[in-house]
């Protein structure tokens, strides 16, 4: 995209090629996409990924910034999306992020039915496939990931945020799955994900009558994890996320590696063997044996990740 004062350039150019005989019009015309181009060049990126300064070093930020829409899931979104999950698998130094909306009184009111009305049938199958892949490859973060929740979560942002390791939410949430009011099915993980969090029973209520719940229902059913005063969600997320970076960033992924999987096979036995090869691979690790050392020492841990 071109600069402002590239536009400004171009702008005047063209209103100079036909200096002094252009037509009023003409220069209104070129004012109106100057201002146009502008009002683009102004407006913020809806998905923006940014690193925490120390003392938070590790913690991630990822915040939806679409507030004409309520941070609506479009291609765009969706493709910035898949952007930042790239950025963060190959962040080393990652331990934890945060899904936020800087948009009050909204987390993600879901798919942007606005752009869904141009599509074809095939295109909204592309549309649904592809978010599916972008949710899962989410979910697969090594890492730790919150969702903080104020305002709606709505269709495939109640997916978004199904695909966290946690959900926090302030008192002012609204979480639902209202697709079958539109003749589909919640299609980017809901019908999978949902009874695996709040059992198969309390999920079908959910997704057959496309029933909104708050924060403190959401908490009572397991949804949520903590229902907090509205406005305070992203700090109750960030104080968590300060206690898991305190902790062995392998040992971290090691766990959410074992109950992941785990809970993916159909026996305990099956379970058990996940768990033990988790395990194995921290045995010989640097910081397992700085945490010994640091036990015997009776000092704080330094972890290094090796």
């Amino acid at each position: 995209m071109r600069s402002p004062r590239g536009l400004i350039a171009i702008s005047g150019y063209l209103a100079g090629r036909h200096a002094p005989a252009a037509s009023q019009s003409i220069t209104s015309h070129h004012s109106l996409f100057f201002a146009r181009a502008l009002q683009i060049l102004a407006q913020p990126e809806p998905v923006r990924l940014q690193k925490l300064a120390a003392p938070d070093s590790g913690i991630l930020e990822l915040r939806l910034e679409r507030p004409e829409v309520k941070n609506a899931i479009n291609w765009d979104v969706m493709g910035r999306l898949r952007s930042a999950i790239q950025k963060i698998q190959a962040d080393a130094t990652a331990k934890v992020v945060l899904v936020a909306s800087s948009v009050p009184g909204a987390f993600c009111a879901g798919a942007d039915l606005k752009e869904r009305r141009l599509m074809s049938s095939s295109e909204v199958g592309e549309y649904a496939g592809s978010l599916r892949s972008t949710f899962s490859s989410f979910e697969a973060l090594p890492i730790p990931t919150i969702a903080v929740i104020e305002g709606a979560a709505l269709g495939g942002g109640l997916e978004l945020a199904l695909s966290c390791d946690l959900r926090i939410c302030g008192e002012n949430a609204e979480l639902g799955l209202p697709e079958t009011g539109l003749a589909i099915i919640p299609g980017a993980g809901g019908t999978q994900r949902l009874p695996r969090i709040v059992g198969v029973s309390r999920a079908k209520e959910l997704i057959f009558t496309g029933r909104r719940c708050d924060a403190a229902e959401a908490v009572r059913m397991g949804l949520a994890n903590y229902c907090v005063p509205a406005g305070e969600a992203y700090q109750k997320a960030l104080d968590i996320a300060r206690e898991i970076t305190q902790k062995g960033p392998l040992g971290i992924r090691m766990a959410k590696k074992a109950i992941n999987q785990g809970m993916e096979v159909s026996d305990m036995p099956s379970a058990l063997a996940v768990e033990g090869e988790c395990y194995e691979q921290l045995l010989h690790t640097q910081d397992r044996l700085e945490a010994l050392a640091a036990f015997a020492e009776k000092r704080k841990p330094v972890y290094t990740g090796k």
